[in-house]
């Protein structure tokens, strides 16, 4: 290629990249492959990102900051979503939160969402860092935390590393209330790449049904299965893909169990009583899968050691409570918040 060629190919693409985006990106069509930032993917609100540092690269973190519909409190809740799910599925805990006059900031983590996608090791010390940063950023002290899943795992590690920071913690069915090292033995990434690469629709909709025992009607599970169906058609699925792989190692390897005891927070457990979710529960030997997953248990036990805690178990519904029972989670956090 000329110079005066390849100059002007450099020219018109950085052209391109400094070019102003469109005022709205345009929803993609329903069946159209996503970019693993889940770009032109409507979320309920508007979506920001912080500048951050990951792995030595640039990295974004995307969040909604959501004022409120009803009175001000002048409090803050900071929503944590599960592993599985963006933060755009936390819109009816929002609707309830922004309306009794709360702000509502709800983060995709670093790898999930419409958040960058690092492909180095995942630390639930990392992401803690990441959320205190958000807070610095909005200039946000002291938030309440409502915390889903994998995310009850983070607010865990979040108390604990900043407890000046949370006023209070309200865990809707979290993982982590066991050590699945002790059932679970480490699998090495090769297996889990190709594992999680070959799971098909199908099969990520029967996991979705029967590991989380889910009590929601089909067209409400599908908008998950179909997010990351469409995600395989990106050029940078390879990327996604390792970097998901990478937070179950972080669940399998990284527990808080040994740690919630010691949560000073006032901390509310929101359980569903069908939940026995279990990450790892395929590779734990037969005679240790049925132990595994006691959720609602654990959650009784561990609150009962806590200086302030409380459990509440939802029963007929599984792990996605603030979708499957909406209003009765919504009551309870709302319930717990205010008296706090």
């Amino acid at each position: 290629m000329r110079v005066p060629a390849l100059i002007a190919g450099l020219a018109a693409g950085l052209a391109l990249i400094l070019a102003p985006p469109p005022a709205r990106a345009q929803p993609v069509a329903g069946d159209a492959p996503l970019g693993i930032g889940l770009e032109g993917f409507p979320y309920p609100y508007p979506v920001r990102f912080l500048p951050l540092s990951r792995d030595h690269e640039a990295q974004r973190l995307a969040y909604m900051d959501v004022a409120p519909v009803g009175q001000p409190n002048g409090r803050t809740v900071v929503l944590l979503h599960g592993r599985n799910f963006p933060s755009s599925y936390w819109q009816p805990v929002i609707t309830a939160l922004t309306g009794a006059g709360y702000r509502v900031v709800a983060p995709d983590q670093l790898g999930f969402g419409k958040s960058s996608k690092p492909v180095g090791p995942f630390t639930f010390d990392a992401m803690a860092a990441d959320t205190v940063a958000l807070l610095d950023a909005l200039g946000l002290e002291r938030v309440d935390v409502v915390a889903h899943s994998m995310g009850g795992m983070l607010a865990v590690r979040l108390a604990r590393n900043a407890p000046a920071r949370v006023n209070s913690l309200v865990l809707e069915a979290p993982i982590g209330l066991e050590d699945y090292r002790f059932s679970v033995p480490p699998v090495p990434n090769a297996v889990l790449l190709k594992r999680e690469g070959e799971l098909t629709a199908d099969a990520y909709r029967k996991q979705l049904v029967t590991s989380y025992a889910l009590t929601l009607p089909p067209e409400a599970i599908e908008p998950f299965v179909s997010l990351r169906e469409r995600v395989k058609g990106s050029g940078e699925y390879p990327r996604w893909l390792q970097s998901f792989v990478n937070s179950y190692v972080a669940i399998w390897g990284q527990p808080v169990v040994h740690e919630i005891p010691l949560v000073v927070a006032p901390t509310l457990f929101v359980m569903g009583g069908l939940d026995r979710n279990a990450p790892g529960k395929p590779f734990a030997p037969p005679e240790l899968q049925a132990k595994m997953g006691d959720n609602a248990g654990h959650a009784r036990a561990l609150a009962a050691r806590m200086a302030n805690g409380r459990a509440e178990v939802i029963e007929g519904v599984g792990h996605l409570v603030h979708m499957e029972a909406t209003d009765r989670f919504n009551a309870l956090a709302l319930d717990f918040l205010n008296s706090h």
